[in-house]
Formats: structure tokens, sequence, C-alpha cells
């Protein structure tokens, strides 16, 4: 399951081998809400033809937070979705997941990782309340903790593979809000683009703030993690400067493929709705050779050297990490 900020993405994910593609409209409904990315109403129209011409799914994400005195954006979005024919919903508000499920009973919905389901108990409420069909699993599990779900619950599972990391469960993290003020969870984005400065330096390094506060200074020969506080290098009280709550490292599970399916993974997500197509078709491209790679010679599965220079190439900070899921 491939990411799409844009068209040309969506094409790419296809033509790349994704079984699927997921994305959002423009706009506070969708919680990758950056200025000059998203589908308006007549670009999900072609990704929807697109897809469905190649025999691959769309599923749309409307998973920020409703505001309690405006939820007509969010109620629209699902009106206009369900008009235009995507395959899924993928909600995380419980007042949208209850209109959702009651206006359209057929409507196939799966809960967001903004929605914060990590135990079967949670995941078979949502089942028992909104009829959801799969859940995408936050990034917290273990191997183990993952087979446990899928054994008490017949939803099915998605998880990521590859992307950004979240240090806090999905949707519970308040840290640019206390700084900026604004809520991700509403806003649709950890930090606001009118908040965040990129300042070149005089020694040829940058300066990175959110709402004036220094989130990092960076050498000439260092790369920008993404600006957000969790990503932040700070200084320490013996004067040292650390990266003191996340290094600027992403998650790469391809070799745990074997492990994920057999634990009960249904769809194997890759983060990155923000990034370029050039990401996008190549982290679609090794998923898939992967996947394929998998079910082709099962315990002889092996990562190939190319897959794992095309990931080091795209990854933010160069780092990479099994997360969780190799152990807590």
């Amino acid at each position: 399951m491939a990411p799409a900020g844009n068209l040309s993405s969506l094409k790419a994910a296809a033509e790349a081998g994704a079984d699927s593609v997921y994305m959002g409209f423009s706009g506070i409904t969708n919680a990758r809400n950056f200025e000059g990315l998203n589908f308006t109403v007549e670009d999900l129209k072609d990704g929807i033809e697109y897809l469905h011409k190649a025999e691959k799914k769309l599923y749309l994400a409307i998973n920020t937070f409703a505001e309690g005195d405006n939820l007509s954006p969010w109620f629209e979005a699902v009106d206009k979705a369900v008009e235009l024919g995507v395959d899924a919903l993928i909600l995380s508000d419980l007042a949208v997941l209850r209109y959702a499920s009651t206006k359209y009973p057929e409507a196939e919905l799966h809960l967001s990782v903004q929605a914060s389901a990590t135990t079967h108990e949670a995941i078979n409420f949502f089942k028992e309340q909104f009829n959801i069909k799969r859940a995408v699993l936050p990034r917290v599990h273990t191997i183990s903790e993952i087979r446990d779900i899928h054994e008490k619950t017949d939803v099915e599972l998605e998880a990521f593979l590859l992307g950004g990391l979240c240090i806090n469960v999905e949707g519970r993290c308040f840290l640019s809000s206390f700084v900026t003020g604004a809520s991700t969870n509403i806003e649709g984005a950890c930090s606001p683009s009118r908040f965040v400065r990129f300042e070149g330096t005089d020694n040829g390094g940058l300066d990175i703030r959110l709402n004036g506060t220094l989130l990092n200074s960076l050498g000439a020969d260092e790369s920008s993690p993404y600006p957000t506080c969790c990503k932040g290098r700070y200084h320490r009280p013996d004067g040292s400067r650390t990266y003191a709550m996340e290094e600027p490292e992403s998650l790469n599970a391809v070799g745990m493929i074997p492990e994920l399916i057999e634990a009960g993974i249904t769809a194997l997500k890759i983060e990155g709705r923000q990034r370029t197509k050039s990401y996008v078709r190549e982290m679609t491209g090794v998923t898939r050779e992967a996947v394929d790679e998998y079910y082709k010679n099962g315990d002889n599965f092996s990562i190939k050297p190319e897959w794992s220079e095309k990931i080091l190439r795209t990854f933010e900070g160069g780092g990479q990490t099994f997360g969780a899921y190799g152990g807590k």
C-alpha cells in the first residue's frame, strides 16, 4: 500500500507495483495537510479512474479530528468520497466514523493509525460500533504483540513497513501544539508550514525554527531532519548537543516481511504522502519485489543489496531501524 500526495505520485505508485494507494483531500480533513500537496475532487476522480483501470484500489484518509462546532468539512468529505467511488475510507474521529457507518453502511471503513487503537479490545470496539474492516496499527508493537492481536480479532490489520516514525502513539502527541498553539490533530500537520523557518548561517549551515523556537542548528555537511520538536537537537546540562527524543532515522522493516505477514498483517504500508514521486516509486518498487520474493522463496527470503541501497538513498537522516517490531 503506497502513499500519494498528488496525481503523479499516485501513477508512479501504481506503475511500481502497488496494490492500493492512499491519499487525502486538500484541507483540514487530512492528517498530512501540507501546502501544495493532496487531492482536489477532480484530482481524486482522475486517480480513481486511473487505479481502477489498472485493477488497483484507492483509499482516502479523512483522519484528522473534527471540531465540535464545525463538523461539516469532515461529513462533506465522506459524502464526496463515497460519491466518487473510493474503495475505502480511512477514518479516526468517532463522530465521522458514526456518520459514515450510519449513512453509508455498505462503505468499507478502515480505522486510521490516528485513532491509536493499540489493543484487540479497542479494535473490536470499533468493529462492533462502526463495522470497520481494517485497522492501521500504530508503530508501537512487537511482532509477538501483533500476532496476539491478530488471534483475538477478525479485523484486518495493516502495518507500516517503510518511512517516518512517531515517538508517541500516533494522534497523541502535543509537542508542536505546545510550541505553535495549533492542534496537530485538527490541522493535520505536526509543524504547519507557516510556523517553520529555515535560516542560513555564516558557516554555511542551517538553523531550523518552529514559531521562533530553535529546533536544530545544522553544519554545512548535515542533512535536515523533518522540522518537528521530537527531531530537534538540544543542549544538555553538560553542554553537549544531542537528539534528545528521537534520532533522525526511519523505519525499514523490509527484512521483517516474513514475520509481519506470518503474524497476521494483511497490508504493508509505506509512509510518505509528503514525499517526492521518486521516493514513492523507489519504495513501492522495493516493497513489491520484497513481497514477491517472500511468496516465491518463503523461508529462504533474504534482502537484496539493491533494496538497501535504494532505501538508504531516500531515508531521512540516512539511518534506519526496525522500530518496535524488533523488540522494545
